[in-house]
């Protein structure tokens, strides 16, 4: 996607840090902006910076884990700016720091509920409705480096953000039909508020193993500042990879972790002797039966038929 004049977008967490940075570097591409944000303050700030800008953006309150608020923010958009979004950008995103034998129910409720459910609940309530437009667009996913390894004092973050990674590499393949273009990002460190997270944190799941006082959220404000990716700049770069077609957006040198992550995996595949033919012939067999597997009921008729497989385990895209 290289045209982003007039596309509508749709930004959560879009009041601060990198949702804020998206909102500046699109509105200026000439995109129409909705930030959503659950703080109304950050709203405000936005809003004021936009108050002498040649951009139209509208801010909505919304907490993201609540559906049926979104619900109702997917009909302001609409009535504001006459179509569903083009640009979805799930961004939001909460953090805590421990160790991950202290992760209580709480911390996994609340974590995962912001990071995950938080970004299902997004998906599932604006891409029907941009599917339905029939106008393409893009389908964008903040995750973390954090989503790309196992952290041991960032448990429910790390697993909420690695599924956030396999959410968007289902969604690639499966919305080519529509012309919706895919991007996740894993970035580092961000000059943002995620550090104050626990302000937000609903009190009905403030049971934490975790340490969370005004010592830790200015320690992690420090930490952010200074080894953090600016939000403007580093937004810059996610549009340019947008451009580039590009599906992971990868903001730091981590090939060294990968390789080496990767290496493990494939090293822990055990020789195995080659199927014979007639073993083949049968995977093949059982394989064939996937075309009667994964229907949809009749009555959402805006979902398209996928187009059809060869037979055989599903094959690994490398495109990009």
């Amino acid at each position: 996607m290289k045209d982003f004049e007039d596309k509508v977008a749709f930004i959560t967490g879009g009041g601060s840090g990198l949702g804020l940075g998206l909102a500046k570097v699109f509105t200026e591409a000439g995109s129409k902006i909705v930030i959503a944000d659950i703080l109304q303050d950050h709203l405000d700030e936005a809003m004021e910076y936009f108050e002498d800008k040649d951009a139209l953006v509208h801010p909505i309150k919304l907490d993201i884990t609540d559906r049926e608020a979104y619900a109702r923010a997917a009909d302001e958009v609409e009535e504001v700016f006459g179509c569903p979004p083009q640009l979805l950008f799930n961004n939001s995103g909460v953090n805590s720091f421990g160790p991950a034998e202290a992760t209580t129910y709480d911390d996994w409720d609340w974590i995962l509920g912001v990071n995950l459910q938080g970004v299902i609940n997004g998906v599932t309530t604006f891409l029907p409705r941009m599917i339905k437009a029939g106008k393409g667009g893009l389908l964008y996913f903040t995750s973390s480096a954090g989503g790309l390894m196992g952290g041991p004092t960032t448990m429910p973050y790390s697993t909420a953000k690695a599924a956030v990674i396999s959410m968007a590499e289902g969604y690639r393949r499966a919305l080519e039909k529509y012309e919706i273009q895919v991007a996740v990002c894993c970035p580092g460190g961000i000059k943002s508020n995620i550090g104050k997270s626990i302000y937000i944190r609903p009190a009905h799941l403030n049971d934490t193993g975790y340490v969370e006082n005004e010592k830790v959220v200015s320690a992690l404000k420090k930490v952010y500042q200074g080894v953090g990716q600016d939000p403007v700049d580093l937004a810059g770069y996610i549009k340019q990879r947008i451009e580039e077609e590009t599906f992971y957006i990868i903001t730091q040198d981590m090939r060294g972790m990968l390789e080496a992550r990767h290496r493990e995996l494939i090293d822990s595949i055990p020789e195995l002797t080659p199927p014979t033919p007639e073993e083949m012939e049968k995977v093949q067999e059982g394989w064939s039966h996937m075309k009667d597997v994964g229907g949809v009921r009749e009555d959402l008729d805006w979902v398209k038929p996928s187009p059809p497989r060869q037979p055989g385990p599903p094959s690994v895209d490398n495109k990009k």
